[in-house]
């Protein structure tokens, strides 16, 4: 592995980045989450003890949860990565270690499949005590192709949460871009929705999520395009709906995904007993979601985070190389 000019031994981060990321997706692909002492649950109760103590009804209180949940996550992830970085190897392992943690494409791909396998053989029931491990829809009110769809967009929007805005932030900011995203992630997932409760309070995790979400979005969207069956009626997806959604950053995943794919997705849906009736992405061009939709949406995320890795590598190794030509 090559060596920074300035000592042996001493990592590159381009390289730390390109191996590491690699090994971490590799080791997603094989070995999904841990169904115990996962770092992304571990970090979610420490959130849930903050929150406990700083709560107030107020957006001030909120931006500092924000600021100390997330600040803390890359203050940790900067000092494991000031250690590392004495040696090759051990940088490397943390790389790819920080990889596997925050990335959840296999996880994703497997609660999918789950639920797919329930509607396939006719078992709704077994499919709505699945559906909340995926997304935060009431599945009471869902029957089969509501669930189905459902979970397409779930897939759709958590490629990129889950997987390609990681890669993303790696490349930008290593490991503390890594944690630091993933942190942001979810913590918009814990008090950014607009429940009583968090209206005000999660207000900066959910506009922090928001901009820490947009390049990864559009990423996806892009490799969605380019991947799936149908690119010209992704990119005419993407272009015509993604400002339908209220979401800045699962619009264009959607609407791309829903080309892609040569389905309809949106339309009314029900959170926390609250119904939203949402624009319907690729309406002129896709049919109704139906259960196989389920596999190849799975598919076509597979190949979107293997994409991401091999853009998000090549553009790290590309700015490092055009940085040392520059010094």
């Amino acid at each position: 592995m090559p060596a920074e000019p300035g000592g042996p031994g001493v990592p590159r981060p381009d390289i730390t980045f390109a191996y590491g990321a690699a090994a971490g997706l590799a080791g997603d692909l094989l070995l999904g989450d841990p169904r115990r002492g996962h770092p992304v649950a571990a970090f979610g109760r420490a959130a849930a003890a903050v929150e406990r103590r700083l709560w107030r009804d107020h957006r001030g209180w909120g931006a500092l949860h924000t600021a100390v949940c997330a600040g803390g996550a890359i203050a940790a992830g900067a000092l494991a990565a000031a250690f590392a970085r004495r040696s090759r190897g051990a940088a490397v392992a943390l790389t790819a270690t920080a990889t596997w943690a925050v990335i959840g494409g296999t996880s994703l791909g497997r609660e999918a499949r789950a639920i797919g396998g329930a509607l396939a053989a006719g078992d709704i029931e077994v499919a709505r005590e699945r559906l909340p491990h995926l997304c935060g829809r009431d599945p009471q009110a869902l029957d089969g192709p509501g669930i189905a769809r459902a979970v397409v967009e779930s897939v759709a929007e958590n490629t990129s949460d889950a997987v390609v805005g990681a890669l993303f932030w790696g490349a930008v900011g290593g490991v503390p871009g890594l944690v630091g995203f993933r942190a942001v992630n979810t913590l918009d997932a814990m008090v950014g929705h607009r429940s009583p409760r968090h209206r005000r309070y999660g207000w900066a995790s959910a506009r922090l999520d928001d901009l820490a979400g947009w390049p990864g979005a559009r990423l996806t969207a892009a490799l969605a395009t380019a991947a799936g069956g149908d690119p010209r009626g992704a990119a005419r997806a993407w272009r015509r709906d993604a400002a339908k959604h209220p979401s800045p950053n699962a619009g264009p995943v959607e609407a791309a995904f829903a080309g892609a794919l040569g389905v309809r997705l949106g339309g009314t849906l029900s959170y926390g007993g609250r119904v939203e009736h949402r624009p319907v992405l690729n309406g002129a061009g896709g049919r109704a979601v139906e259960v196989a939709d389920i596999e190849r949406a799975v598919r076509l995320s597979r190949r979107v985070g293997v994409l991401a890795l091999a853009v998000c590598a090549g553009g790290r190794l590309a700015a490092g190389a055009l940085g040392r030509r520059r010094t």
